[in-house]
């Protein structure tokens, strides 16, 4: 952490381009709802406890906050995919994009790679198609770059691009001090992690390769690094990836356009593929997929800030148990509660609190609102959204 003094530069380095438009918003949402139990684009799930806002609601108010806050246009592109673009596209018109300019929304869909058999031998998907897989989030770097995005926002004197994926339900990646702490250090790349909550947690980790930083996927670490500890019983390798990026962008040019075109990795899963007699089956295969993380050893410089799991970490992942849509609900109120009892607001015990961004992103603007006057909503169900 830095001092106060270099905090409130950052905040305003960061507040100062964002109020010049020289930034861009970025999210990866090519995934489905499915294993949530919602036939539709995962950002259409809705996951406020009180509200029950949607995923791509609460980003669009997080974008539509500052837009308000700093008076400039804050484009965002969000990457759908072959399963879900025409989907994510109309449920954005059915909402009036959420307040947001429609033209400063734009949508790409991410590239199809074909899969293969454990020989390398092409599968089918139907007698006269193959099968192939989305290119993994790692595809929104050259799908930025293949879509003409790169230029449009080079055209616009865009300088850096926020990034972030559509499952995280506290995400904060508008956040002016990781901007200006990411500015002020001449970073290319930086992202955001928190300190996993356990040794089985299933996220990347942030560390150094070498002389570079990169990440290791969880399933790339071995159960010794996995479980390793510090002199003070601490995790070893900690510093969990949470999917938020800040990138220069004349970096990702260079790095979607393939100069630095990142690797694929190889995924083994069952699939369901069709057969020489045309025939339906379930069999192993393989897909390619590329990260956004391996954009970091190729960067010259990365600023890796570590954030609090309860203000900006809260993933959609799984229908139950842990990083479900029930623990996000609960994190969202948790944190409502926490801003306006650090405000100085005495909260029910049996009170829900969920606050809208465009209400306020962070305690220090929940605390400003309450100092210009507060009234407990009826009830105990707060929904605090202005």
């Amino acid at each position: 952490m830095g001092s106060p003094a270099e905090e409130v530069e950052a905040i305003q380095r960061g507040e100062d381009l964002l109020r010049l438009g020289g930034v861009a918003c970025v999210t990866v949402a090519g995934g489905q709802a499915s294993r949530l139990g919602l036939d539709g684009p995962k950002g259409a799930f809705g996951v406020g406890p009180v509200s029950g806002a949607t995923l791509f609601q609460i980003l669009s108010e997080k974008i539509l906050a500052a837009h308000r806050t700093y008076g400039a246009p804050l484009p965002w592109w969000i990457m759908t995919s072959e399963g879900n673009d025409a989907e994510t596209r109309a449920f954005f018109a059915q909402h009036q994009h959420f307040g947001l300019d429609p033209g400063d929304v734009r949508f790409f869909a991410q590239r199809m790679i074909p899969a293969v058999d454990p020989h390398g031998k092409l599968l089918l998907a139907s007698k006269s198609q193959l099968f192939r897989n989305p290119n993994g989030h790692g595809g929104v770097l050259s799908g930025l770059a293949e879509t003409g995005a790169l230029d449009e926002m080079a055209r616009r004197r865009i300088e850096q691009v926020l990034t972030c994926q559509v499952d995280n339900a506290l995400v904060d990646f508008v956040d002016p001090l990781f901007l200006g702490r990411h500015i002020a250090l001449g970073a290319e790349a930086s992202c955001k992690v928190v300190t996993k909550r356990d040794a089985g947690e299933k996220v990347g980790v942030i560390g150094l390769r070498g002389a570079k930083y990169g990440c290791i996927e969880y399933s790339d670490l071995p159960a010794s690094l996995r479980e390793a500890r510090d002199g003070e019983g601490r995790l070893l390798f900690r510093a969990g990836n949470i999917a938020v990026h800040a990138f220069r962008r004349d970096f990702l040019e260079r790095v979607g356009g393939g100069d630095l075109s990142l690797p694929y990795h190889r995924a083994k899963k069952k699939l369901t593929v069709i057969d020489e007699h045309g025939r339906a089956h379930e069999r192993e295969g393989i897909k390619f997929e590329t990260f956004v993380f391996d954009a970091l050893p190729r960067a010259h410089r990365v600023l890796v800030q570590e954030v609090l799991r309860e203000e900006e970490f809260a993933p959609v992942k799984n229908r139950d148990g842990e990083d479900s849509p029930a623990s996000a609900r609960e994190a969202i109120l948790a944190q409502g509660r926490r801003w306006l009892e650090c405000a100085g607001i005495a909260v029910p015990a049996d009170a829900e609190v969920e606050i809208s961004p465009l209400w306020a992103s962070c305690a220090a603007e929940a605390a400003s609102r309450v100092k210009r006057g507060f009234a407990a909503p009826a009830g105990r169900r707060w929904y605090l959204r202005a």
